[in-house]
C-alpha cells in the first residue's frame, strides 16, 4: 500500500509531542501513513524524545536551514503519491484527513488545505488571495482605530467571505497542514529554500498557480493549529519574518497597499 508521507520540520518545537500523541491516537492505526520528522539542531534531550516514537523517522540535522530546506529533504525524495506538510503544533484526526486524500484523489490538484482553527475552536483566517506590506503593517501594530478603519481591508485580506458550506479554489494557503501531490511539488523543485521561515508557503502556492496546477481550500475538514505567533513575541523571528517579507515582495513585485 501506498502510504501518505507526513512531513514534520522541528527545532524544540515544545508543542510536537502533543501533535504526535494525536497523530498515534488517530492515524497511525490504520497503516495508511508514515511519519517522517526532520530535526534541525534541537537538544539531545529533545531528540531522545523523539526517538522514543515507534513510528516516528527522525532525520537529525546538525544545523538549522529551515523550514522548506527541512521539509524538500523529506519530500523532494520521497516515492509516496502524496504527502502532508504539518507544523510541529498541529492536532489533526482521521477523518479530516481522509476527507483531503479523497478530494485529491477525485481531482487534478496540487494541493488541499483544511479549515485551520484555533484552541478554542475559533478560525485561523490563513487563506490569501493578495499579499501587501499595508496589511502586515496592519495585523503587527493592532492599533484599535486603524483596524475598525480598515476592518472591511483586513477581512478581504484574510478571505473571510469563503464559504463554510462549500469547496473553493484557492489562491494561496497555509503550509502549517497542506496536503501535496508530490509529483506537481516536485515539478516546481519544492520550496524556495532562500525563506529561512514564513512565506515560503506563500510562494510555493503561487509557483503551483504559474505552473497551472490548483489548490482546493475545503472547510469540510479542519485541524487544529497551537499557534504561538512567534513573529509578534521574539525580535529574532520578527528579523526572520522581515527578512522573508522583502525576499517575497522582491521576487514577487512589491506591494504597499
Amino acid at each position: 500500500m501506498d502510504k501518505i508521507i507526513i512531513s514534520i520540520v522541528t527545532y524544540n518545537s515544545k508543542d510536537i509531542f502533543l501533535t504526535l500523541d494525536k497523530l498515534q491516537e488517530e492515524l497511525i492505526p490504520s497503516g495508511a501513513y508514515e511519519v517522517v520528522i526532520y530535526d534541525n539542531g534541537s537538544e539531545a534531550d529533545y531528540r531522545k524524545k523523539l526517538a522514543t516514537y515507534p513510528f516516528v523517522r527522525l532525520i537529525e540535522s546538525g544545523e538549522n536551514r529551515g523550514f522548506g530546506y527541512g521539509h524538500n529533504r523529506v519530500l523532494l525524495t520521497a516515492e509516496n503519491r502524496y504527502g502532508i506538510i504539518c507544523n510541529p503544533d498541529i492536532l489533526v484526526a482521521e477523518k479530516d484527513v481522509s476527507l483531503m486524500v479523497d478530494k485529491i484523489k477525485a481531482q487534478d490538484l496540487a494541493a488541499v488545505c483544511p479549515k485551520v482553527l484555533n484552541g478554542d475552536g475559533s478560525t485561523q483566517y490563513l487563506v490569501r488571495h493578495r499579499l501587501a506590506v499595508f496589511d502586515y503593517f496592519l495585523r503587527f501594530v493592532s492599533i484599535g482605530f486603524l483596524n475598525r478603519l480598515f476592518n472591511k481591508r483586513l477581512a478581504d485580506f484574510e478571505c473571510r467571505s469563503l464559504p463554510d458550506d462549500q469547496d473553493s479554489y484557492i489562491k494561496m494557503g497555509s503550509g502549517c497542514f497542506m496536503l501535496v501531490e508530490l509529483e506537481k511539488f516536485k515539478e516546481i523543485g519544492g520550496f524556495d529554500e532562500r525563506f529561512f521561515m514564513y512565506f515560503e508557503d506563500n510562494d510555493l502556492c503561487l509557483r503551483f498557480g504559474k505552473n497551472g496546477d490548483k489548490i482546493l481550500y475545503t472547510p469540510e475538514a479542519n485541524v487544529t493549529h497551537l499557534y504561538g505567533k512567534g513573529a509578534h513575541k521574539s525580535f529574532r523571528l520578527f528579523r526572520i519574518f522581515m527578512s522573508s517579507m522583502g525576499k517575497f515582495f522582491g521576487k514577487w513585485g512589491w506591494r504597499f497597499f
